[in-house]
């Protein structure tokens, strides 16, 4: 099965198997973001669990 080409964009795959992601808001309207928000908009986050099979299934992993 083929790789959905938006999702091998948008989420990257650990070492132990888990699915990280960036963060959302964080790519324009920053000015009236205020400082806190834009850096804790900093870094990724690991896929919830509920979506973590339909992300895999669209990684074809």
């Amino acid at each position: 099965m083929k790789t959905h080409s938006s999702a091998k964009k948008r989420f990257k795959v650990t070492g132990s198997g888990k699915v990280k992601r960036s963060q959302a808001n964080m790519r324009h309207l920053m000015r009236k973001k205020t400082k806190k928000a834009k850096r804790h908009g900093r870094g990724s986050l690991v896929v919830n669990v509920a979506d973590h099979a339909r992300i895999e299934r669209l990684l074809a992993m």
